[in-house]
Protein backbone atom coordinates (compact mmCIF):
# COMPACT_ATOMS: atom_id res chain seq x y z
CA UNK A 1 0.00 0.00 0.00
CA UNK A 2 2.78 2.34 0.85
CA UNK A 3 4.49 1.61 -2.47
CA UNK A 4 1.34 2.62 -4.40
CA UNK A 5 1.27 5.91 -2.50
CA UNK A 6 4.92 6.60 -3.32
CA UNK A 7 4.35 5.65 -6.94
CA UNK A 8 1.34 8.00 -7.19
CA UNK A 9 3.30 10.79 -5.66
CA UNK A 10 6.24 10.14 -7.97
CA UNK A 11 3.97 10.39 -10.99
CA UNK A 12 2.63 13.72 -9.73
CA UNK A 13 6.15 15.04 -9.24
CA UNK A 14 7.16 13.71 -12.67
CA UNK A 15 4.17 15.39 -14.34
CA UNK A 16 4.97 18.68 -12.59
CA UNK A 17 8.59 18.49 -13.74
CA UNK A 18 7.50 17.80 -17.32
CA UNK A 19 5.09 20.77 -17.25
CA UNK A 20 7.76 23.07 -15.85
CA UNK A 21 10.19 21.99 -18.58
CA UNK A 22 7.52 22.54 -21.25
CA UNK A 23 6.81 26.04 -19.88
CA UNK A 24 10.53 26.84 -19.90
CA UNK A 25 10.77 25.67 -23.50
CA UNK A 26 7.84 27.90 -24.52
CA UNK A 27 9.37 30.93 -22.77
CA UNK A 28 12.77 30.34 -24.40
CA UNK A 29 11.14 29.94 -27.84
CA UNK A 30 9.18 33.21 -27.40
CA UNK A 31 12.31 35.07 -26.35
CA UNK A 32 14.19 33.66 -29.32
CA UNK A 33 11.46 34.90 -31.67
CA UNK A 34 11.57 38.37 -30.13
CA UNK A 35 15.35 38.66 -30.41
CA UNK A 36 15.88 37.04 -33.82
CA UNK A 37 14.29 39.76 -36.06
CA UNK A 38 16.48 42.41 -34.42
CA UNK A 39 19.59 40.45 -35.32
CA UNK A 40 18.73 39.63 -38.91
CA UNK A 41 19.53 41.71 -41.98
CA UNK A 42 15.91 41.59 -43.20
CA UNK A 43 14.08 44.89 -43.14
CA UNK A 44 10.52 45.59 -44.29
CA UNK A 45 10.31 47.33 -47.63
CA UNK A 46 8.57 50.68 -47.89
CA UNK A 47 7.42 52.83 -50.76
CA UNK A 48 9.88 55.28 -52.29
CA UNK A 49 8.33 58.13 -50.30
CA UNK A 50 5.15 59.72 -49.09
CA UNK A 51 3.31 62.43 -51.02
CA UNK A 52 2.74 65.97 -49.82
CA UNK A 53 -0.52 66.12 -47.85
CA UNK A 54 -2.82 68.95 -46.79
CA UNK A 55 -5.03 69.33 -43.73
CA UNK A 56 -7.21 72.08 -42.34
CA UNK A 57 -6.37 74.44 -40.63
CA UNK A 58 -4.65 76.77 -38.19
CA UNK A 59 -6.41 76.93 -34.80
CA UNK A 60 -6.66 80.69 -35.07
CA UNK A 61 -8.80 80.27 -38.20
CA UNK A 62 -11.60 78.59 -36.26
CA UNK A 63 -11.08 80.31 -32.90
CA UNK A 64 -11.62 83.80 -34.34
CA UNK A 65 -15.12 85.29 -33.93
CA UNK A 66 -16.09 86.74 -37.31
CA UNK A 67 -18.55 89.50 -38.22
CA UNK A 68 -20.81 89.91 -41.23
CA UNK A 69 -18.87 91.38 -44.16
CA UNK A 70 -15.54 89.88 -43.08
CA UNK A 71 -13.59 87.19 -44.87
CA UNK A 72 -12.63 83.97 -43.13
CA UNK A 73 -9.15 82.91 -44.16
CA UNK A 74 -8.44 79.18 -43.98
CA UNK A 75 -4.69 78.53 -43.75
CA UNK A 76 -4.10 74.99 -44.95
CA UNK A 77 -1.41 72.96 -43.17
CA UNK A 78 1.12 71.38 -45.54
CA UNK A 79 3.00 68.21 -44.68
CA UNK A 80 5.76 67.88 -47.28
CA UNK A 81 6.34 64.47 -48.82
CA UNK A 82 9.47 62.46 -48.09
CA UNK A 83 10.61 62.02 -51.70
CA UNK A 84 11.71 65.35 -53.18
CA UNK A 85 12.05 63.80 -56.65
CA UNK A 86 8.43 62.58 -56.66
CA UNK A 87 5.92 64.57 -58.68
CA UNK A 88 3.24 65.88 -56.28
CA UNK A 89 -0.25 64.47 -56.69
CA UNK A 90 -2.77 67.03 -57.90
CA UNK A 91 -4.84 68.32 -55.03
CA UNK A 92 -7.98 70.41 -54.66
CA UNK A 93 -8.79 72.09 -51.34
CA UNK A 94 -12.34 73.26 -50.62
CA UNK A 95 -13.93 75.09 -47.71
CA UNK A 96 -17.40 76.48 -46.96
CA UNK A 97 -19.53 77.71 -44.06
CA UNK A 98 -23.14 76.61 -43.56
CA UNK A 99 -25.53 77.90 -40.93
CA UNK A 100 -26.45 79.77 -38.84
CA UNK A 101 -27.26 77.55 -35.88
CA UNK A 102 -28.31 78.66 -32.39
CA UNK A 103 -25.62 76.73 -30.52
CA UNK A 104 -22.78 74.26 -30.95
CA UNK A 105 -24.98 71.21 -30.28
CA UNK A 106 -27.21 72.17 -33.23
CA UNK A 107 -24.14 72.42 -35.46
CA UNK A 108 -23.03 68.96 -34.38
CA UNK A 109 -26.52 67.56 -35.02
CA UNK A 110 -26.41 69.11 -38.49
CA UNK A 111 -23.22 67.19 -39.22
CA UNK A 112 -25.17 63.97 -38.74
CA UNK A 113 -28.00 65.26 -40.94
CA UNK A 114 -30.35 65.56 -37.96
CA UNK A 115 -30.84 69.34 -37.87
CA UNK A 116 -31.23 72.36 -40.12
CA UNK A 117 -30.88 76.03 -39.18
CA UNK A 118 -34.16 77.45 -37.84
CA UNK A 119 -34.08 80.43 -40.22
CA UNK A 120 -32.96 78.47 -43.26
CA UNK A 121 -29.49 77.42 -44.30
CA UNK A 122 -27.07 79.78 -45.98
CA UNK A 123 -23.74 78.91 -47.55
CA UNK A 124 -20.58 80.95 -47.86
CA UNK A 125 -18.03 79.23 -50.05
CA UNK A 126 -14.38 79.76 -50.98
CA UNK A 127 -13.12 79.17 -54.49
CA UNK A 128 -11.36 75.78 -54.75
CA UNK A 129 -7.60 76.00 -54.25
CA UNK A 130 -5.27 73.84 -56.35
CA UNK A 131 -1.78 73.96 -54.81
CA UNK A 132 1.21 73.21 -57.01
CA UNK A 133 3.06 71.22 -54.33
CA UNK A 134 6.08 73.53 -54.56
CA UNK A 135 8.36 73.67 -51.53
CA UNK A 136 7.29 76.33 -49.03
CA UNK A 137 3.85 76.79 -50.58
CA UNK A 138 1.17 77.77 -48.05
CA UNK A 139 -2.31 77.47 -49.63
CA UNK A 140 -5.11 79.70 -48.35
CA UNK A 141 -8.87 79.57 -48.92
CA UNK A 142 -10.87 82.77 -48.48
CA UNK A 143 -14.55 82.50 -47.50
CA UNK A 144 -16.45 85.78 -47.90
CA UNK A 145 -19.09 86.18 -45.18
CA UNK A 146 -22.07 88.16 -46.51
CA UNK A 147 -22.84 91.62 -45.16
CA UNK A 148 -26.29 90.41 -44.11
CA UNK A 149 -25.09 87.16 -42.48
CA UNK A 150 -27.05 86.33 -39.36
CA UNK A 151 -25.14 85.83 -36.12
CA UNK A 152 -24.74 82.30 -34.85
CA UNK A 153 -22.64 79.19 -35.18
CA UNK A 154 -21.61 77.95 -38.61
CA UNK A 155 -20.35 74.59 -39.79
CA UNK A 156 -16.94 74.91 -41.45
CA UNK A 157 -16.83 72.04 -43.93
CA UNK A 158 -13.45 71.42 -45.55
CA UNK A 159 -12.18 68.77 -47.94
CA UNK A 160 -8.95 67.67 -49.56
CA UNK A 161 -9.28 65.80 -52.87
CA UNK A 162 -5.92 64.32 -53.82
CA UNK A 163 -5.09 61.65 -56.34
CA UNK A 164 -7.82 59.02 -56.30
CA UNK A 165 -9.05 59.81 -52.79
CA UNK A 166 -10.16 62.49 -50.47
CA UNK A 167 -10.60 63.47 -46.86
CA UNK A 168 -13.11 65.86 -45.34
CA UNK A 169 -13.87 67.27 -41.93
CA UNK A 170 -15.82 69.87 -40.03
CA UNK A 171 -15.30 72.47 -37.35
CA UNK A 172 -17.43 75.15 -35.69
CA UNK A 173 -17.03 78.86 -36.43
CA UNK A 174 -18.89 81.73 -34.76
CA UNK A 175 -20.23 84.80 -36.51
CA UNK A 176 -21.24 87.57 -34.09
CA UNK A 177 -23.45 90.60 -34.54
CA UNK A 178 -21.61 93.43 -36.25
CA UNK A 179 -20.25 96.02 -33.83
Amino acid sequence: MRIGFVRGRSRTVLVKLMLMNACRLVVVACLALLVTPGCSSWRPTTAAGTPTTYTCCDGEDVDTVYQPGQEMTVHWIVRPGTDPAAKPAKAELTARLTGPYGDVSEVKSAGGGMARPALGEVKFEAQPVRPSGAAGERPVSVIPIAEDALPGYYNLIFAVHQGDGGVSGVSVVRVATRV
